[in-house]
């Protein structure tokens, strides 16, 4: 599979730090604060075009996880061809500075089912049912 990608000015090309990972970095194009406890919204100015049967996910990157408390999930549907803009939320008590550049989430392209829906009166019966949330013990 390849994937066709456009950059706005100032956009970095989305990039894998090794051969074999998941997921591509995306970078910020402007120095971006995110507010200790808060959030930023960020555009990429990243244009993908995700094949159909595809989505992009956004995902965290783990090293800004753990050192400096920064979340971003989001979806990206096939069809969509606008800029990737990414909300990041900051859950540390510091605020966060990116420089333009910096890496700020990452996008991860997967096969998607795509299955019809049916609207039914019941569910077919399970060992497990509607039990959740902790229904099996520690």
């Amino acid at each position: 599979m390849r994937l066709r990608i456009v950059l706005d000015e100032g956009a970095k090309m989305p990039l894998r730090a090794h051969p074999q990972d998941a997921g591509m970095d995306l970078f910020t194009r402007e120095e971006l604060l995110i507010p200790a406890r808060g959030s930023a919204v960020c555009d990429t100015g990243v244009h993908i075009e995700i094949p159909e049967g595809y989505v992009g996910f956004i995902k965290s990157k783990s090293g800004l996880n753990v050192k400096k408390n920064l979340l971003a999930e989001g979806v990206i549907d096939a069809g969509y061809t606008g800029p990737i803009v990414v909300k990041i939320y900051n859950h540390g008590d510091e605020d966060v500075l990116l420089s333009a550049g910096d890496k700020l989430t990452q996008l991860v392209v997967l096969p998607v089912a795509l299955p019809e829906l049916e609207l039914c009166d019941s569910l077919t019966e399970t060992a497990r049912g509607d039990g959740g949330f902790g229904s099996t013990g520690r």
